[in-house]
């Protein structure tokens, strides 16, 4: 069974710190590019940053630039969302995704070019 696992979400005051982690079971997701999205209460799913497989590429939206960094221990099957910084406007739910196809060397920011997802981790900055 895939499966992706986040965690790490909570309350944090603006302009702290979180780091989130994405746990995935299943032996091949060490060689699967990833991202973090997220949703907020009434808005759409939006892209938030994607790491290719074997870490050498990295893509971040433009709202998150400079404060999120994004990273993954193959060794673990587990990517980090470091977030710095947070804002009010950061409180969302927050998905961690991956990509079916292996050794892709590009990171994706589109939802569509996921076919994994967890279950979300709710974070919310306090003003």
């Amino acid at each position: 069974q895939v499966q992706l696992v986040e965690s790490g979400g909570g309350l944090v005051q603006h302009g702290g710190s979180l780091r989130l982690s994405c746990a995935a079971s299943g032996r091949t997701f060490s060689s699967k590019a990833r991202g973090w999205f997220r949703q907020a209460p009434g808005k759409a799913r939006e892209f938030v940053a994607a790491i290719s497989w074997d870490g050498g590429s990295t893509d971040y939206a433009d709202s998150v630039k400079g404060r999120f960094t994004i990273s993954r221990d193959n060794a673990k099957n587990t990517v980090y969302l470091q977030m710095n910084s947070l804002k009010p406007e950061d409180t969302a739910d927050y998905y961690c995704a991956a990509d079916s196809r292996r050794f892709r060397s590009a990171t994706y920011d589109r939802a569509n070019d996921y076919n994994y997802w967890g279950q979300g981790t709710q974070v919310t900055v306090s003003s």
